[in-house]
């Protein structure tokens, strides 16, 4: 390159990565997202600034070899030589009369970038792959006398030659040769006898307008278009963009867009006699050799306006590149850039414009070209460092300032683009990209900071911080994209908001997994990269992924109730999720100087087991609602028939145990350690709902309710009325006939006397035990699960056997009041006719118990074929306890109607005998009826016993309490019978029909005679 273009690369070079394929692309880069920073000419393509760049570029090196003269003129670079350090290597073929040969270039050992490697001679042929066309369509071999011969491109010899700098320039900027004989045709016309004019003085499209017929285009149309292209061209150099400041009501300048405006529908006339080429002239040169103060100049100013004098010198610098190999620069390219520079006086551009123009049009290839070549990257980092000296300078134009603030601000804004979102946009392949592209951001983003005026940015306390910090929004910003992207694919916004319950937990779970391998990606691929502008990158990419799934679980929770088992297992997953997160940034903050102090506390942990628990505990209590509205549902409904002849129980119950079931196996299902806690509160809340149903099975009244009122204590005598009745009835009846009478009439059918009352406390007793064996099934199967944690195995309690012990000592208290109830119920209501209302009354001898064991024993054979058999034993013995119970108080407060003596005592044991035979039978168990009938037998014997026997062991027990001076009082009745108790005796001596009795009584307690109504005590 020449002397003036210097590059420093001894202290900050670019890191580079190994060159991936090339990408062909299209050389015009129109379809990549980045936007160019300078201002759009009006009127005015790409292309047509391009064929302009080129007239202007062909202009400014006409006396250069290879672009004027009689004779093509090969070239080669002087500077090039044995001692320049840049120079031919000692190996390559010397000097040549030709452009390309030498072996390396300065200015692309300076950029770091690759020699194209390719053959000589393929580098010296055209570059489209084309043979050179004769000068003009209508001849072959032009006449070498002609004037034209020296703006001529030879014809291809079977030896071929090095491509001048011309041709290479024209092929690069894709100029027809028709095109550029007609400029070459121009300027010779133009330069006449003018040969040392410099080219800012020329007005090239005026000249090109006044010397250029449309006979020397193809067609009509095709003049007109290149015509436009030249007033448009001049129109923003003059009016639109010019390098002086122009009035808008300058009066050449309105002419001049009235000329414009007039050649839109048709091509103007530039003959030498037209009266608008006149005026065009006028106006043009008025307008371009204006001056800043109104004087005088020797500069014409028409192409160095900006941004147009930008435009057409960064469509000559892109010509560097290759046209077959897009992203490789050509190894010509240090001549093209020195014959380019020859374009700054014209252009007005001077070194600063052209470091920031080659650092943009390196960067803008490196993004057009599909980003696969770092070279080129590496290179507008190595162009930056020059830009940030000129940035520097104290003399720096305005419109510098602001071409260098739009087109870094360009080159900012597409690659924080990039890195915003990098896990997209780079992968394990492309990582070096992303390298070299860091420390360009940064010190185009520190440019901008400290020599841009106008350009403001977020301050920082120095440039480390800001490094670190623009790196830490980088991983934030790149990985809330990708979880953001992974949420979209996945279409987990709707899913959440109204998909179904597991849909929602599946993808959950899944987008935890995914979580994960994003986690360890970033700490593979990126982090160890990032690291170096991060302390603790990969712990910052780990907290912003777990704040992302919180957010998302978070509306999980909260969005809907979803089924338990799913919810738990989707905690769970994030609980691992978690902590693997965790780990990872506990990891990557181990050398910091807090230990990660500071980015920990940025985690709002998720606080799984305590949602777990409480999600646990909310669907027991849903449990638990649902249970007691099953209860409530059997209050209502329930009317005690059995469920069937097999299963002689309530079907509520059935129900019951049902909904156990069902919440204990749904429990068990769930796909996570269940705790102690969560065990034992559903259990609980499971025995609740027991505990209610089975105290509505029990809430059938008491045993009380069934027996009849005790009668007050009277005392019995020979004449009392109720003897002399008895004898008046005996006499004209008959005993037989009273019998009949007394026991409700015919006694050949004997018929069961239970009751509908009674049979449903039967299905009452039998839902009870189906309970408890359901409960007892239960609890074997919870004890056996292995899904219950360790701990919990243990008993509730150290005493009870059972997880389900409260329900089951519930259902032994309600088993056993339920039968005592029904028992009595059938001895003392369904039996009363037979037992409590007929037994003895009359005297001992009228009605005997015979009568009434033959009914008995049909209302027991009921019961045996009601009731299950598991209840059985317990629903026999309370009915024996009954029967004992009604036995006794037969014969001590069987009321006025009934009376005994001594002699009775044989009559009544041999009634006793035949009740306990009868219950033996059912029970098949002596011993049993033995224990219950101790308390009755010592009641017999005090009837065998004599009158005064019974006064006097009365009174010895009696006067215990009171002394024996004392009075003695009636005692209480406490209805518990027994030999030894004062009120039982007392109630013998009541009914003994004895002279003695009597006299003691009425001596005693003053008792009236039977009939009288004096209070029981």
């Amino acid at each position: 390159m020449g002397r003036d273009f210097r590059i420093s690369v001894s202290h900050q070079s670019a890191p580079s990565s190994p060159r991936t394929p090339n990408s062909h692309r299209s050389s015009t880069p129109t379809t990549h997202d980045l936007s160019s920073p300078f201002s759009g000419i009006e009127g005015l393509e790409r292309d047509e600034l391009r064929e302009a760049a080129y007239e202007v570029f062909f202009t400014a090196c006409r006396s250069s070899p290879g672009f004027g003269g009689r004779n093509a003129l090969s070239y080669y670079n002087a500077s090039i030589d044995t001692a320049d350090p840049y120079g031919a290597c000692p190996d390559s073929p010397g000097k040549h009369n030709g452009v390309g040969t030498a072996v390396t270039s300065r200015v692309k050992r300076a950029l770091g970038l690759k020699m194209l490697k390719r053959s000589p001679a393929s580098r010296r042929t055209n570059s489209c792959g084309a043979v050179p066309m004769p000068t003009s369509p209508g001849s072959s071999t032009p006449d070498p006398s002609s004037p034209r011969f020296g703006f001529s491109v030879p014809l291809v010899s079977r030896t071929r030659r090095p491509r001048t700098s011309a041709e290479i320039m024209r092929q690069q900027m894709k100029v027809s040769e028709q095109s550029d004989n007609r400029l070459r045709k121009t300027l010779m016309r133009t330069l006449v006898g003018q040969m040392g004019r410099r080219a800012e003085t020329i007005i090239l499209p005026l000249e090109l307008l006044r010397h250029l017929k449309p006979s020397e285009f193809s067609d009509t149309d095709e003049y007109h278009t290149w015509q436009r292209r030249q007033l448009k061209i001049l129109e923003a150099g003059l009016v639109l963009h010019p390098s002086i400041p122009l009035d808008k009501m300058d009066a050449f300048a309105i002419k001049f867009k009235e000329i414009l405006d007039s050649s839109d529908q048709k091509a103007i006339d530039t003959g030498k006699n037209s009266i608008t080429m006149r005026a065009l002239c006028n106006c043009v040169v008025s307008l371009a050799w204006r001056s800043p103060n109104g004087g005088s100049t020797d500069v014409c100013h028409w192409a160095d306006g900006y941004p147009l004098n930008v435009h057409i010198y960064t469509s000559l610098l892109a010509s560097i590149f290759d046209s077959k190999e897009e992203t490789m620069v050509l190894d010509e390219v240090d001549e093209l850039i020195e014959l380019i520079k020859k374009t700054w006086s014209t252009l007005g551009i001077n070194r600063c414009f052209h470091n920031l123009c080659f650092t943009w049009v390196l960067f803008e290839q490196f993004v057009a070209t599909g980003q696969v070549e770092p070279d080129l990257l590496a290179a507008s980092y190595t162009m930056l460092t020059e830009v940030a000296s000129d940035a520097k300078k104290s003399d720096r134009d305005p419109y510098y300032l602001t071409m260098l603030a739009q087109a870094l601000s360009s080159m900012n804004k597409w690659m924080e683009a990039r890195l915003l979102n990098y896990h997209e946009n780079f992968n394990k392949e492309t990582i070096g990209l992303m390298e070299n592209m860091l420390p360009l951001l940064f010190s185009l983003n520190k440019i901008l900071e400290e020599d841009v005026p106008a350009y403001v940015v977020s301050s920082q306390d120095n440039a480390d911080e800001f490094t670190g910090n623009k790196v830490d929004y980088y991983i934030r910003s790149s990985l809330k994209n990708a979880f953001d992207k992974m949420v979209e694919n996945e279409d987990a916004t709707d899913l959440m908001r109204n998909g179904e319950a597991g849909e929602a937990s599946e993808l959950l779970m899944k987008l935890a997994g995914k979580i994960e391998e994003l986690a360890m990606k970033e700490k593979d691929t990126f982090s160890p990269l990032l690291k170096r502008w991060h302390p603790i990158a990969a712990g910052v990419a780990a907290v912003t992924l777990h704040t992302c799934y919180g957010g998302l679980l978070k509306q999980y929770l909260a969005g809907r109730s979803p089924l338990l088992n799913e919810t738990l297992m989707v905690l769970q997953r994030a609980g691992k999720l978690e902590k693997n997160l965790v780990q990872l940034v506990v990891e990557d903050s181990v050398e910091c100087d807090d230990g990660g102090r500071a980015i920990v506390r940025e985690m709002v942990l998720y606080e799984v087991d305590t949602i777990t628990y409480k999600q646990m505990k909310q669907w027991i209590q849903d449990r638990l609602s649902k249970g007691k509205e099953n209860v409530l549902a059997a209050k209502q409904t329930e009317t005690w028939n059995p469920k069937s002849k097999h299963e002689p129980h309530a079907y509520s119950a059935v129900e019951v145990v049902s909904f156990t079931k069902e919440a204990l196996e749904n429990f068990f299902d769930i796909s996570i350690t269940i705790t102690e806690a969560s065990f034992h509160f559903l259990i609980d809340a499971l025995q609740t709902v027991l505990r209610e149903y089975i105290a509505f099975v029990a809430s059938c009244g008491t045993k009380q309710g069934c027996m009849p009122t005790l009668p007050p204590l009277t005392r019995c005598s020979r004449d009392s009325k109720f003897a002399k009745l008895w004898k008046r009835a005996a006499c004209s009846v008959g005993v037989e006939d009273l019998n009949q009478i007394l026991s409700g009439g015919d006694r050949s059918h004997h018929r069961p006397t239970t009751s509908r009352g009674t049979q449903r406390l039967y299905i009452r007793l039998n839902t009870l035990h189906y309970l408890v064996s359901q409960l007892q099934s239960l609890d074997k199967s919870v004890s056996m699960s292995p899904k219950v944690h360790r701990s919990s195995n243990r008993k509730p309690s150290s005493t009870s056997s059972s997880y389900f012990e409260p329900s089951l000592s519930m259902l032994r208290i309600a088993c056993h009041h339920v039968s005592e109830v029904a028992a009595y119920r059938l001895i003392f209501i369904d039996s009363n006719s037979v037992l409590h209302s007929s037994l003895y009354v009359g005297g001992v001898g009228n009605m005997r118990i015979n009568s009434a064991l033959r009914v008995l024993k049909q209302n027991l054979t009921l019961l045996c074929a009601i009731v299950s058999e598991r209840a059985q034993p317990m629903a026999l013995k309370e009915v024996m306890r009954a029967c004992f119970e009604l036995f006794m108080r037969v014969l001590l407060a069987g009321g006025n109607n009934r009376m005994f003596c001594q002699l009775d005592h044989p009559a009544i044991e041999e009634d006793f005998d035949l009740l306990k035979s009868l219950f033996s039978t059912f029970l098949s168990a002596d011993e049993v009826v033995e224990r219950e009938a101790e308390v009755v037998q010592g009641v017999l014997a005090l009837m065998g016993q004599s009158t005064e026997q019974l006064i006097e062991d009365f009174n010895s027990v009696a006067t215990e309490p009171c002394g024996e001076d004392r009075k003695i009082p009636i005692p209480p009745t406490t209805a518990n019978w027994s030999r030894s108790d004062a009120n039982t005796i007392l109630r013998v001596l009541c009914a003994r029909k004895d002279r003695s009795a009597n006299h003691f009584l009425k001596k005693t307690f003053h008792m009236a005679k039977r009939g009288t109504g004096v209070r029981a005590v």
